[in-house]
């Protein structure tokens, strides 16, 4: 632990606070020295082992993120105008993957495609799997509908996933944003992961739910 990290734990007590006092706490005594990003994460009383307790989507944010996401959309050229017209970042077919593969080109954040085009996308699972860009229709990013998975995405879209432990983590703003702004985000997360209770999870459903920016302790937030 860094000197500035532990003086920053020894001011979160042990104890659940109320996300409005989490977020004040954790903004005095952020140490970052840039704007740095709050998290939330979720310990849930999941066994991801199975299928229907395996938690995936995605959501637009009140607020947004505070990031920019590039956009590239992977396209049959009969698409290229409604990609380009909706503020992709990027738009071309196969020929983008392939520069993936041979430059390693990572300058997007997010890969959008259409039904039609997602064939052609198969032979490339493993390069872009483990990276979390394949397109998948869960997260609306296999769609028909590119202008509205775009301007989503630049509104703020975040993924959300539960790990092999069944732990959901995700951005919910920046330092910079007022505190209510990163309420009213904290809260759309939460009550859409609450509201996505598996219906053969028995008795306690959420474990703890911790936020913290970018390299602060965490903090434990008391929710209904």
């Amino acid at each position: 632990m860094s000197k500035n990290y532990k003086a920053a734990l020894a001011k979160v007590e042990n104890k659940e606070y109320s996300i409005e006092e989490a977020i004040k706490l954790a903004k005095e005594i952020s140490f970052e020295k840039f704007d740095p990003s709050f998290n939330l994460s979720m310990n849930l009383n999941l066994n991801t082992t199975h299928a229907d307790q395996q938690l995936r989507g995605s959501l637009v944010l009140p607020h947004g993120t505070g990031k920019n996401s590039k956009v590239l959309v992977v396209v049959d050229s009969v698409d290229f105008a409604r990609a380009k017209d909706a503020k992709a970042d990027y738009v071309g077919g196969i020929e983008l993957i392939e520069k993936i593969k041979n430059e390693n080109w990572f300058d997007f954040d997010f890969i959008v495609t259409t039904p039609e085009f997602m064939p052609k996308l198969a032979k490339y699972g493993r390069l872009l799997g483990p990276k979390g860009l394949m397109p998948n229709p869960k997260l609306g990013t296999v769609t028909k509908n590119i202008e509205k998975i775009v301007s989503d995405i630049k509104k703020g879209q975040i993924e959300y996933k539960t790990d092999k432990e069944g732990i959901i983590s995700v951005p919910f703003g920046k330092k910079s944003f007022n505190n209510q702004e990163l309420v009213e985000n904290f809260k759309t997360i939460f009550n859409l992961i609450k509201n996505k209770r598996p219906a053969v999870v028995k008795g306690t459903y959420i474990y703890t739910t911790v936020i913290s920016t970018t390299m602060g302790p965490g903090i434990k937030v008391k929710v209904d």
